[in-house]
């Protein structure tokens, strides 16, 4: 007898402890950390917390092998950092700029195409994973790039001191 309510005390214990460190855990973002610029004229815009937990999901599933922690594994010297986005050509630290990138990659410099060697839209064929992102999953993967600087500080882009 003893040991069944023992069990049943545990199981109820177990349930109340992981209800409240599943709502504890819960990250609950401002709508200021929510914004994020959309062009290149400086206008922003808020994401909606789908969009944010779209983003996150894409980003993860599409670019995470090579972007771990907003690192270029294939290119340690370009990062994801909102400075690395700025000083591209053209610059890419807008969320319009980071979904044209998505679409139609180009160097770091601006002056050739890499959707061969870089996943996009245009590349679908070589990378199946990009066939199936509309322009909304898109921009949500752009708003993941420019909300993860506000988040995680400078640990997004910061190489191999925090990964």
């Amino acid at each position: 007898m003893f040991k069944k309510s023992y069990q049943f005390f545990a199981l109820v214990l177990f349930s109340i402890f992981n209800v409240l460190v599943t709502s504890a855990s819960a990250i609950d973002l401002d709508e200021a950390t929510r914004t994020v610029v959309a062009d290149s004229n400086g206008n922003t815009t808020v994401l909606t917390p789908e969009q944010v937990k779209r983003g996150k999901r894409l980003f993860n599933n599409t670019c995470g092998a090579c972007h771990v922690g907003g690192v270029t594994k294939t290119n340690p010297n370009v990062g994801l950092d909102p400075e690395a986005l700025s000083l591209a050509t053209p610059r890419r630290d807008n969320a319009a700029a980071l979904v044209d990138y998505l679409k139609n990659p180009t160097s770091y410099d601006g002056l050739e195409s890499i959707a061969e060697i870089h996943p996009s839209i245009k590349s679908g064929d070589i990378y199946p994973r990009m066939r199936s992102l509309t322009d909304e999953d898109l921009f949500s993967i752009a708003g993941h790039i420019l909300l993860q600087p506000k988040i995680v500080t400078e640990k997004w882009g910061g190489g191999k001191i925090y990964y």
